[in-house]
């Protein structure tokens, strides 16, 4: 199969969807690999790499128009909607159940587009992503701090504090992979932190795994509201896996958090957990609302692009081997958290959560591909 690699030109994303190991695997099993010509040089990855491991380095126009399977790490900017064609296969973050036009605009173009965010695993893991929000979370913690410094804007707290003056104090929503590792960074910064799941298993296994040493709490409106009145710097950490974040702090709650902390968004990718988020980027990361600075920052592992390329290319190659080995057809029939992954097949919708999100008709993947090859 040919398999290209395009350069991300979403704003401050330096990442890249393979590395040159992952290439020289691929071509090792007799795949062709066309990537663009400095797709790897936000991750320090030069094209010299790619080409002494058996790549082929090419234009925009010929890695998008020759390639069967395109790898991306971040979804299709509208600059790149006249690129999207029939017979390709798409394998990226989509994040649609947050963006109409691009849901409308794979749609329309007849594009299979398979989202590294929805493979799914029977129990419910999403190893695709799983890199990406440990990155991420241990990231909002790192922002947080940063951004409570007065010439940021924020209250002038050090968040660990020092010997005579308390810690500043943490609250992450949600105890998921983001929310442990924001958790474990805010710890070590020395803050006093605070998890909030709506999980009792999940409460007892951060029990355990974090020794007791932060509070747990089972999340409700009344609780998120009394928590982020008292903290200086505010987490968001919920996902529903290929849905629409809720919106589980109102503007109300942001407007009776302390002035200059701060709250960082992490489901902001998916439309944000708060009705005050609105996406941002590494160029212009931050705004205010009621004093309080929001973090929104849509790519936020894109800030550290050697770590987050080689962590994602790890669990991505195997299933870039499977569709390439046996066709995206066998390929769903034979992984079903890989299928799980389709979004959208010939002008169709087959996550459900997508279609939910636009008001959109939604097709099972079996009424696409037929019954036996799902």
């Amino acid at each position: 199969m040919r398999i290209g690699v395009a350069k991300e030109i979403k704003p401050q994303e330096y990442r890249v969807a393979l590395t040159p190991a992952g290439a020289r695997e691929l071509v090792r099993l007799g795949h062709e690999v066309v990537v663009e010509t400095n797709a790897g040089m936000g991750s320090q990855f030069e094209d010299a790499a790619y080409e002494s491991n058996g790549a082929r380095v090419a234009s925009v126009e010929e890695v998008w128009e020759s390639a069967e399977l395109l790898l991306k790490v971040k979804e299709p900017i509208a600059a790149e909607y006249p690129r999207l064609r029939p017979g390709l296969v798409l394998f990226t973050y989509l994040h649609i159940a947050a963006d109409e036009a691009l849901t409308r605009a794979l749609v329309e173009s007849g594009i299979t587009a398979i989202a590294y965010e929805t493979v799914e695993t029977d129990d419910r893991r999403l190893p695709l992503l799983a890199p990406m929000s440990e990155v991420a979370g241990r990231l909002a913690a790192q922002a947080g701090a940063h951004y409570l410094e007065r010439p940021k804007g924020g209250r002038g707290l050090l968040l660990g504090g020092v010997a005579g003056v308390a810690p500043g104090k943490v609250v992450v929503i949600g105890g998921g992979i983001v929310g442990y590792n924001a958790a474990v960074i805010a710890l070590g910064l020395g803050a006093q932190v605070t998890i909030l799941d709506r999980s009792v298993d999940r409460l007892r296994h951060l029990e355990e795994t974090l020794h007791g040493r932060v509070s747990l709490v089972m999340s409700s409106t009344l609780q998120i509201e009394e928590s982020v009145s008292d903290a200086d710097v505010v987490i968001g950490a919920v996902l529903i896996p290929g849905a629409l974040a809720p919106k589980l702090l109102t503007r109300e709650m942001i407007a009776g958090m302390k002035t200059g902390s701060v709250f960082c968004d992490v489901a902001i990718d998916q439309g944000g957990c708060a009705e005050t988020s609105r996406p941002t980027t590494h160029d212009d990361p931050v705004y205010e609302v009621d004093g309080v600075i929001h973090y929104c920052v849509a790519n936020m592992p894109g800030a550290v692009p050697i770590t987050s390329t080689k962590a994602l290319t790890n669990v991505t190659l195997p299933y870039v081997e499977e569709i390439a080995e046996y066709g995206l057809a066998m390929a769903v029939a034979r992984d079903k958290p890989l299928a799980r992954g389709v979004n959208v097949i010939d002008g169709r919708i087959t996550y459900e959560a997508v279609a939910e999100a636009h008001g959109l008709e939604f097709t099972p993947l079996e009424d696409v591909l037929g019954a036996s090859a799902v």
